[in-house]
């Protein structure tokens, strides 16, 4: 008996056992309940069978339940309503995430190239000097600029262009530098700039400087070692045997110095003569040297290290000069020699654009780009190359597998003194025609070495001018000033010894009509201010509803919101001595932006004649004369004063580009059509 009463404990604990299932909590139709000892079901024996025998479970009345043993998961889990489910949930599964791989390599596919920071806002140049002044000593400074960088943000600028500010003994703080590692005092401090790069980028804005690889100031560290030949600084400079006889330098060859006379200049410390392509005192750096090209590799390292987003290399196409030394042809081949003493009395063959100049401009790209592997840092180049003709200038996009710069600067409207229709659209045909595909313009009406666009053209000019350049494909560049109109300051009272012609456009920035100009709280300044700074400046023009700084601020921000003007079509319509018409569209977007400008004398104009779809009115977007934005205009005959210019917007399905009749006369740079359904870009048109 005992016996037997211990067989039915111990399987009563198995029981108990596998029914408790580790902790987990039984599915409610089989709680364990208390059995009738009476019953059948309460034998010992007939418990250890079901549990532990061989045969199968009855599993025709179990549902699943939590907890449960894998044998009845696994005889539930074969059953076809809950294996098909499943099967089905994982095909689906594997077939949504193929989808969703192929339709992102789809999007990117057909999407075009994004617009980089450099092609997405305008960029506006600051001359640091005449800026604005902070410690009252009448020079503009780094400080000065981080005060009005409020400002700026107002603009919709989103590159900030800084000229030259480096370590140099000329007045002007520009060409001869004496160390290009260090800020020079009158601007502040390493730390000042570092701080400024920092506020820059705070903002949402990047910073491009400018720097001038050819030559050095004779104040340079290497110039003093080259000049008493010390170790590799021997030849980091073009120096060459020259005879002097009674006192008098008689050169090499004939080769001109930009500034007039001859390029060379007798150094008495090493009695010898080095080449300037500039003045005697920025002598001419020699690129044949492969120790200077890694010189130079280094300091824009420097510079890029302190956060600088970008350069602008000036005066690129001097770097190398022609081996030999013969003679540069004249351009007056009857001229007497001893008389040829101008610049442009010389054709530059030996001296610019030399085999393998752009090979050492490429280098610096090579360099840069090591620094443009973080997403969102590219490092922005561009070129300066004053005087050169279209086909050269182009060359300095590179070559189709060849980067160079991202654009060669463009500064021919900055050279347009007489204004027309016709010299307008010659500026702009002719960049857009010869650029190579698939490179980005951009365009600049003034700039230090330039008249301003208000002394150059007119005061009526200005908005036009502005209008013009963003409303052309490509970036637009401001020189500070230009928002508001500022002329040039007068040739008098100047302090300065060096070529006034080189101040005139330098004059400090005005902000309000206080002393100075709100330029500087110090006695003097370093230029006069001008003399209609009580009207034309900052202060006055930001409450002013048509003034040049209000629609400065409307076009910008047009131009930022606004997938016609910074990824549309542009399409010529007419030119001739009074007006340019052209117009800018996109694939998707069935509007039309149609600028008229009129450079002359007061003009109509039949826009049904040039377009013949066009609607008969057409509404005003923005206009030179504010009390006419947003009224409706007769297509028929539209009447322009001089000066005057017109953004109209009308909508059609008819786009010019498609046209076989304008077919020559529509330029894209990055093609791109929009989708108003999915509401994005894509380049498959």
């Amino acid at each position: 008996m005992a016996e037997d009463k211990g067989k039915r404990d111990s399987i009563g604990i198995s029981m108990k056992g596998g029914r408790t299932n580790n902790g987990f909590v039984q599915n409610e139709d089989i709680l364990e309940t208390d059995p009738d000892p009476g019953s059948p079901e309460d034998s010992p024996q007939h418990n250890a069978v079901d549990i532990f025998g061989p045969a199968e479970p009855d599993l025709k009345d179990v549902r699943p339940y939590v907890g449960m043993p894998k044998e009845v998961l696994f005889r539930f889990s074969g059953q076809a309503r809950y294996r098909v489910p499943r099967e089905i949930l994982f095909w689906l599964t594997v077939a949504s995430v193929l989808v969703l791989i192929a339709a992102t390599i789809g999007i990117i596919a057909i999407s075009p190239k994004c617009l980089d920071w450099w092609q997405a806002g305008p960029m506006y140049r600051i001359y640091p000097r005449s800026f604005k002044d902070s410690d009252k000593d009448g020079n503009g400074d780094l400080k000065g600029i981080q005060d009005k960088l409020d400002y700026i943000t107002t603009l919709n600028i989103k590159t900030i262009w800084i000229t030259s500010f480096y370590k140099s003994s000329l007045k002007d703080f520009r060409y001869g530098v004496e160390d290009f590692q260090e800020i020079d005092p009158i601007f502040g401090t390493m730390k000042n700039f570092e701080n400024l790069v920092a506020a820059i980028h705070d903002k949402g804005l990047k910073l491009i400087i400018d720097f001038i690889p050819n030559h050095t100031s004779d104040k340079h560290a290497w110039f003093q070692w080259s000049r008493n030949r010390t170790g590799k600084y021997t030849d980091y400079y073009i120096w060459h045997d020259c005879t002097r006889e009674n006192g008098k330098t008689i050169p090499p060859n004939n080769w001109l110095s930009v500034y007039g006379n001859s390029s060379w200049h007798f150094d008495e410390v090493r009695s010898q003569c080095y080449f300037h392509q500039f003045m005697k005192e920025q002598p001419d750096l020699n690129f044949r040297n492969p120790d200077v090209q890694e010189e130079i590799k280094e300091i824009i390292q420097f510079w890029l290290s302190k956060g600088v987003d970008g350069f602008s290399f000036d005066a690129v196409q001097f770097l190398l000069e022609a081996k030999h030394l013969r003679d540069e042809s004249q351009v007056n081949k009857t001229q007497i020699p001893d008389t040829v003493t101008h610049y442009s009395e010389l054709y530059h063959d030996f001296t610019t654009t030399q085999v393998g100049m752009h090979d050492i401009v490429r280098s610096f790209r090579q360099t840069m780009d090591q620094y443009s592997r973080e997403p969102g840092r590219y490092r922005f180049m561009g070129t300066e190359a004053h005087g050169e003709n279209i086909a050269k200038t182009m060359m300095y996009y590179g070559l189709p597998f060849i980067q160079e710069a991202d654009f060669p600067f463009n500064s021919y409207l900055g050279k347009l003194d007489m204004p027309s229709g016709n010299s307008v659209f010659e500026v702009i045909k002719s960049w857009m025609e010869n650029m190579p595909e698939g490179k980005w313009p951009n365009w600049m009406t003034g700039g230090p070495d330039n008249d301003r666009l208000t002394s150059r053209l007119g005061k009526q000019y200005v908005n036009i001018m502005n209008m013009l350049v963003f409303t052309l494909p490509g970036t637009p560049i401001t020189y500070y000033g230009e928002e508001i109109g500022m002329r040039n300051i007068l040739a008098t009272d100047l302090n300065e010894t060096y070529d006034v012609d080189t101040l005139l456009s330098k004059s400090p920035m005005q902000w309000d009509n206080s002393s100075n100009a709100g330029f500087s709280e110090g006695n003097h300044t370093w230029l006069p201010t001008s003399s209609d700074y009580h009207t034309v400046n900052v202060d006055v023009q930001k409450t002013q509803p048509g003034s040049a700084l209000k629609l400065y601020q409307e076009l910008s921000l047009l131009h930022a919101n606004e997938l016609l003007l910074s990824r549309g079509w542009f399409c010529y319509l007419r030119n001739d001595n009074h007006s340019v018409v052209y117009t800018r569209e996109l694939d998707g977007i069935d509007r039309v932006f149609l600028m008229v400008l009129n450079f002359g004398k007061l003009s109509l104009l039949n826009l049904k004649e040039m377009i013949s779809d066009i609607p008969t009115r057409v509404r005003i977007r923005l206009s030179t004369n504010s009390a006419y934005q947003g009224r409706e205009v007769d297509t028929h005959a539209i009447t322009l004063d001089k000066g005057e210019g017109l953004i109209l917007e009308y909508n059609t399905r008819n786009l010019l580009h498609r046209q076989t009749a304008f077919q020559d006369r529509c330029f894209v740079s990055n093609r791109a059509c929009y989708s108003s359904v999915l509401n994005i870009l894509y380049s498959l048109c």
